[in-house]
């Protein structure tokens, strides 16, 4: 049995890294991080390199690809600090395909592979309610309500709504009584907004109530890769860092604290990989075990990822705490990756939950 990567996988991860390290170097995100945060000409180009249908069937333009790969791309947007709507617009790629009718699939899914139409998903609601059976916007041809923590909503052409008994409705942009107000979040590259609905249209997705939990578990996934992905980069951070800061007539890499520190950074997150990668493939392969899968991978290394930037922070002593220092980006992508979808007390609660403890 292999437990690596197929050569397309790597070939996937490859293109990626060459494609952001040569248009979304670290002085172009700086330079979104302290602006809009949104490049579109950056989306095109992830568009392009198929990311807007990774996971989605060819027949309607994607590249027919599974969670893992979807995964393994997460994780090189992660370690790249990539700004764009992927997670949004992966997951209501994903909502479209699994419970969208026939007609609702061949309208939007083409649409959605070739970056035409930009989508996301409104899932949680003010009080941290994130999970379907937590939903209480009542479904129907119409919303009111509100729902918050919106990636990119004020640009998306698209909403996969979550609905009360894990149902998933479409809004379109700039439908009646819709109105998107920004939140300022510590990722300024990925921005979300509170969307609040006053008798808005909405039409159903047939079988949203089935869907909905496994679109829920590919966020968890997702950003668990993502989040893998930051803390890579943050440790790469800490050991350049390390081998070019001199004190004391030496650079400080020499210093036996800080080798154990960096070794310990390593071990903190190289191993939960593959906690990840089986998340990912009991997405697409072993349906009873995947929610608790994704729950524990999504806890787990938001809880690692912040610990490993907290500890790169300080590997970079007292500039780590500033703006100008680049750590500072990757350490808000890793307190979104936490916070987003549930924390990871909340996801533990709910592993121990399905596990009948």
């Amino acid at each position: 049995m292999n437990f690596d990567l197929s050569e397309e996988q790597r070939l996937l991860q490859e293109t990626l890294r060459g494609f952001f390290a040569n248009e979304c170097p670290p002085t172009h995100l700086r330079a979104l991080f302290e602006g809009e945060g949104h490049d579109p000409s950056l989306w095109k180009g992830m568009v392009e390199l198929g990311l807007g249908g990774l996971h989605l069937p060819d027949r309607f333009g994607g590249a027919g690809l599974g969670l893992v790969d979807a995964a393994l791309a997460a994780e090189v947007l992660g370690h790249a600090g990539a700004p764009g709507p992927f997670l949004g617009h992966a997951l209501a790629g994903l909502a479209i395909e699994l419970a969208g009718s026939d007609e609702q699939r061949e309208r939007w899914l083409p649409r959605l592979a070739t970056g035409q139409t930009l989508a996301t998903v409104a899932l949680g609601e003010p009080g941290g309610l994130w999970q379907p059976e937590e939903w209480t916007l009542a479904a129907g041809e119409r919303l009111t309500g509100t729902k918050t923590n919106v990636p990119n909503a004020a640009i998306a052409d698209l909403l996969v709504v979550g609905l009360a008994g894990g149902r998933l409705g479409l809004v379109l942009r700039g439908a009646q009584g819709m109105v998107v107000a920004p939140i300022e979040g510590v990722d300024r590259v990925r921005r979300i907004d509170t969307v609040v609905f006053q008798g808005t249209p909405c039409e159903l997705l047939p079988g949203g109530e089935a869907a909905s939990g496994r679109v829920r578990d590919a966020g968890l996934v997702l950003l668990a890769a993502d989040a893998w992905g930051a803390a890579s980069r943050l440790v790469e951070m800490a050991v350049e860092y390390a081998k070019t800061r001199e004190q004391f007539g030496v650079t400080i890499g020499h210093f036996q604290a800080l080798k154990h520190q960096l070794a310990n950074l390593s071990l903190e997150i190289e191993p939960a990989r593959a906690l990840v990668w089986y998340a990912a493939y009991a997405l697409d392969h072993l349906p009873d075990e995947a929610p608790r899968s994704a729950a524990l991978a999504k806890a787990h290394l938001g809880e690692r990822a912040m610990q490993v930037a907290r500890d790169v922070v300080e590997c970079h002593g007292g500039i780590g705490f500033t703006w100008e220092c680049d750590v500072q980006i990757w350490f808000k992508r890793c307190m979104f990756d936490r916070a987003f979808l549930g924390a990871p007390a909340g996801l533990r609660e709910r592993a121990a939950r399905l596990a009948g403890w």
